[in-house]
């Protein structure tokens, strides 16, 4: 029996991942109600617990179980169905992970009425076709660049640039991490907030202090760019030329994140849809362009200014449609200082560590001082 379950797991990969992707859909909407309900630290639990059990399942399938079979400890019984490095156990581990998410979500299932209402639907699928379809223009602007890079490369280095990239892609992801979590616990503050009298006022100061912590890391990120580098391999290091570039995208595309809130609380989501678009569009033919003769700094340098060019565009129609009071001035003031100051860091002192550590305490004091005024206040609220 055992054997056979052995054969069926591993002649049907599919089908996990196909299990893992119908759990996690239906938990996305106990997840929604957790986020509604204003409950970020039960969010944040599940959601940890979540990963430390994929990561733990993981861990027991490729050092725990051979472990055991070595010292023959339910050797038998394993050995008849374990087999060592197999791919398949990633899978096993994610739907593993993914079915016990569900379960700690069965008291949010619970509290659920089912009831269908043919207005609310035609309401949902207007707002959100738009969505889906922009999100998909996000996948291409995140992941097409790759594939460009294998077909369009000489296949002589094609494999060896491809590898670099999505090596210093990695490096870059840390605001992309921050870009997400941020998303995930402002979006229901930005519709629970959406008919107070002063919620535009409340958009902009989020935004302001949004870019403040991404001017930071971003630089911070780039000053200690020598100690980050030893997350990938060394011979990946000839791309870190690439990592200012795609960090600055990332930047972009958090601010274009936040800006996104205009055609969501106005139910204009069409205009989300019509700005990944026009990202998708530049991101194939400056791709197609710009490769051949670039190779992954070419991708590089077509990501940074696709979401450059989204995020402008969200926000010249935000101001049309739903005007929001930002400090714009402000706002382009540090952005431009933290793009100068990791040019230096990055390129004029060649990534030293301790100047680049020296430009962010310089950056940090100059952040303090000019919104000391404003801190105070934020201190004042919080006691």
């Amino acid at each position: 029996m055992a054997t056979f379950l052995a054969l069926q797991i591993k002649n049907h990969i599919y089908i996990f991942f196909a299990w893992i992707l119908f759990v996690d859909a239906i938990s996305v909407i106990p997840f929604a109600k957790l986020r509604a309900d204003g409950k970020p630290f039960k969010y944040s639990l599940i959601k940890f617990l979540n990963i430390g059990t994929f990561i733990g399942f993981n861990l027991i399938f490729i050092f725990v179980l051979p472990l055991l079979i070595k010292h023959h400890i339910l050797a038998d019984w394993l050995a008849s169905w374990y087999r060592g490095r197999w791919v398949g156990y990633v899978f096993v581990a994610n739907l593993i992970a993914s079915v016990i998410t569900l379960v700690m979500l069965i008291p949010q299932f619970l509290e659920l009425r089912l009831k269908f209402s043919k207005s609310l639907f035609y309401n949902m699928f207007g707002y959100s076709w738009p969505v889906l379809v922009a999100n998909l223009s996000f996948i291409i602007n995140e992941n097409l660049d790759k594939i460009l890079l294998g077909k369009y490369l000489p296949n002589s280095i094609a494999n060896h640039d491809v590898g670099i990239y999505g090596a210093v892609c990695k490096l870059a992801v840390f605001i992309s991490i921050f870009n997400t979590a941020f998303r995930l616990g402002a979006e229901p503050f930005f519709f629970s907030h959406a008919k107070n009298e002063n919620a535009k006022q409340t958009y902009a100061t989020i935004l302001y202090y949004f870019v403040l912590a991404l001017s930071i890391l971003f630089l911070g990120l780039t000053a200690n760019i020598e100690i980050i580098k030893h997350f990938i391999d060394s011979r990946y290091w000839e791309g870190l030329n690439a990592v200012p570039v795609l960090l600055f995208g990332y930047v972009c595309l958090g601010i274009y994140m936040n800006l996104s809130v205009w055609y969501r609380l106005s139910d204009q989501t069409r205009y989300g849809l019509y700005i990944s678009l026009v990202g998708a569009v530049f991101t194939i033919v400056m791709n197609i362009i710009l490769i051949p003769k670039y190779s992954y700094m070419g991708s590089a340098w077509v990501s940074m200014f696709a979401y450059f060019i989204i995020m402008t565009i969200s926000y010249w129609l935000g101001q049309k449609h739903y005007p929001i009071p930002y400090k714009l001035k402000s706002m382009s003031a540090y952005i431009i200082i933290s793009v100068i100051f990791v040019g230096l860091s990055f390129w004029i002192f060649h990534r030293n560590i301790y100047i680049g550590n020296a430009i962010l305490i310089v950056f940090l004091a100059g952040i303090i001082y000019f919104e000391k005024d404003n801190i105070k206040n934020l201190l004042k609220k919080g006691s």
